[in-house]
């Protein structure tokens, strides 16, 4: 299963916080030891649309990261990516939204909206805590001792 974290920004000329996309990148190398995993930025939400409705032999598994999703455990997120293992899902997508939020359709098009904290993250920094907890679920899911249950 492929796993992509995507974000919705229409900055040009690179990051605000090259070391907060430092730490993101870092952060899906990690995890591509374990399952395809990569990070990219779109420019709008309609690009994110245009993804989703590619061809492909499944749908993408939409997660829209939403200030209003639900508050996951690093465990119950491990949980999630496992059971999309099992059933066979082609690929993962989470998704940061547009500074001024998602829209009410693309809400409806999410598998699950998956909250970060009821705080506003700035793009970069919501990237890096992304990245870390799909690295965090797939060694929860791998008995790697990163986590250590805590």
């Amino acid at each position: 299963m492929k796993v992509r974290l995507i974000s919705i920004t229409r900055r040009r000329g690179g990051a605000k916080d090259a070391h907060a996309e430092a730490i993101a990148a870092d952060f899906i190398l990690r995890a591509a030891r374990y399952s395809p995993t990569e990070s990219a930025e779109l420019s709008t939400e309609d690009a994110l649309v245009k993804l989703l409705e590619r061809p492909g032999r499944t749908a993408p598994v939409l997660v829209a990261l939403d200030s209003r999703g639900t508050l996951w455990t690093s465990e119950e997120l491990a949980e999630f990516v496992r059971t999309h293992q099992q059933r066979g899902s082609q690929e993962l997508i989470f998704a940061i939204g547009p500074a001024d939020g998602w829209s009410e359709s693309l809400l409806k098009r999410a598998a699950q909206r998956f909250s970060l904290g009821r705080v506003t993250l700035p793009h970069e920094l919501a990237r890096a805590v992304a990245a870390e907890q799909i690295y965090r679920a797939f060694t929860i899911l791998n008995n790697h001792p990163y986590h250590g249950g805590h």
